[in-house]
């Protein structure tokens, strides 16, 4: 998978619904995915992945730690080269917190639908904002790189948590 490819899903890619919950600070975190492709070679069909992206426990990290880049377990290694595709960009993660996620396979699932990528887009949503599930999100993406969507999800997760984490973390004397 090539850095132009890499660039084309991360753009291409966008959180639909986001859980309301963020990453736990002293916990493990378990998102309930819900992404959603459209294959290149097919008009008037879409494809439906489910599963979980689960967070561990963030770790506070010394700055050496950091520079070999987080650990990603369970992704192929094209998915991967994100994170090389984020550096040659100039887009790096935050220091002092490490971001421990694991991708479950075995409990991702796969429907194909023969409908509209909007129909199904909006129909997901509404799903999940009747759902009452926190950690549920709907994702729209890129289907060859579907796992590159998934880690720009996770990516965005990442973001949205930091400040909460570093502020519970001074607040019980870590940092």
């Amino acid at each position: 998978m090539d850095s132009d490819y890499i660039g084309y899903a991360i753009r291409h890619t966008r959180i639909l619904y986001a859980p309301y919950r963020r990453i736990e600070s002293f916990g493990e975190t378990r998102f309930n995915f819900r992404l959603i492709t459209e294959p290149m070679d097919s008009v008037g069909e879409c494809r439906i992945r489910s599963g979980w992206v689960e967070a561990g426990k963030p770790r506070i990290l010394k700055p050496k730690r950091l520079s070999n880049g987080p650990d990603v377990e369970g992704f192929s290694a094209e998915a991967t080269r994100f994170f090389e595709w984020m550096a040659e960009h100039g887009m790096h993660m935050r220091a002092l917190i490490q971001y421990g996620f694991q991708f479950i396979r075995s409990e991702v699932q796969e429907e194909c639908l023969h409908e509209d990528i909007r129909e199904v887009s909006e129909r997901v949503v509404r799903e999940a904002e009747s759902s009452g599930d926190a950690l549920r999100a709907v994702i729209e993406g890129v289907d060859d790189a579907w796992e590159i969507s998934l880690l720009r999800f996770m990516i965005e997760m990442i973001e949205q948590s930091h400040e909460i984490n570093i502020f519970d973390f001074k607040r019980h004397g870590l940092l």
